[in-house]
Parts: structure tokens; sequence; C-alpha cells
């Protein structure tokens, strides 16, 4: 299993092989994103709310028509401009990173998380373009929380994996230094080394 991991990277970094595949996640992802819009639109924005898991009289889940002019919890409400360039910045930047092969994007998972921001951000771009705003579906009535959509649910994991990455590598980065620090105070021994 490691060494298919190690024998993908290696393509991923030879070849085309990944940016391809960037093109096609975030492609994938903003298709199934207008979708499940377009069928909550046909179907749910006439009913208003519909429960999808439901115990006794708890709500827990609903699909709720919702059209949102913010950001999440309606932030930056009615900022449209401002709401349109910044995805804009953050598609090129990402698809930057990948095609300049920068930020470990010859890895496959580091891919995958910049496709899947990439993707979520240009999903709700489009809606925030052709409609001046984004419809929100999924809402979990269990606890207060906003309503979102698919796109959502693609930028946040996205950009969450991606971030604990760079803060493993930072970790990693940092560790090494140290460590290299310590050897050449050793006099160029390792730590644990002993004299015979």
């Amino acid at each position: 299993m490691y060494g298919s991991a190690v024998y993908m990277e290696k393509v991923l970094k030879k070849s085309f092989i990944g940016k391809i595949i960037y093109i096609a996640i975030v492609t994938v992802l903003t298709v199934i994103d207008q979708i499940t819009k377009q069928i909550v639109v046909a179907n749910i924005m006439p009913k208003g709310s519909v429960p999808l898991i439901k115990f006794g009289d708890t709500e827990v889940l609903n699909l709720t028509y919702c059209e949102n002019t913010g950001m999440s919890f309606s932030l930056l409400e009615g900022q449209r401009v401002f709401l349109i360039a910044i995805p804009v910045i953050l598609i090129i930047g990402v698809t930057i990173i990948v095609f300049m092969e920068k930020l470990g994007s010859g890895r496959i998972d580091i891919l995958i998380s910049l496709a899947a921001l990439a993707g979520g951000g240009l999903g709700n771009l489009i809606d925030r373009i052709f409609q001046g705003y984004v419809v929100d579906f999924i809402d979990v009535r269990i606890i207060n929380f906003a309503i979102f959509n698919f796109a959502d649910i693609c930028a946040v994991c996205g950009g969450i994996y991606f971030g604990i990455m760079l803060a493993a590598a930072e970790i990693k980065e940092e560790k090494a230094k140290k460590n290299a620090l310590e050897t050449e105070n050793n006099g160029g021994k390792e730590s644990g080394d002993e004299e015979h």
C-alpha cells in the first residue's frame, strides 16, 4: 500500500496527471453542487422545509430552501462584489499552487484537498455571479447551526485538511532543524551515540 502511494506521488510530480485529476475533481464537485441546488430549487423551495431525519417530534436534519446573500451565518450580507472577489482570488491561488507544484501539491491527498477547496468555492461563486445569492439547504436542526450546502462541505473539509497538512509540515521542518542543531552542537554525533 505504502509503495503504491510513493509511486503515485512520483507519477504526479513527473506528469500532467495530477493537474488532470485536480481539474476533474473540481469539475465533478462543482457539477454535483449545482445539481443538488437545482433539485432543491425544484422540489424543496415550494415547500420551504422537509424533514429528512426525525425522531418522534424532534427534527434532526431537514432540507430547507434558503437564499444566502452573505457568508456563513449571514456575515457580510449584501456585499456581493467582495463575496465574488474573495473566492476568485482563492480559486486562482489554489490553482497556481497545483499547477506550479508548490506546497506538496504532488501528493494525492493534498491535491484532493485543494480540489475540494476550489470546487466548493467555484460552486458557490457560480450562484453569486448568476443569482446574487447562494442556495443553501442542509439544515441541522438538532443544534443551532447555519444552513449550508454541498459546496460549503467541500470547501471547509478541503481547507481544514490542507491547513492541518501545512501545520504538520511546519512541525516536521522545525523538528528537523532542531535535530540538525543538536547534532551540530554534539560535534556531529547523533544524540545517544557513545564513544568506545
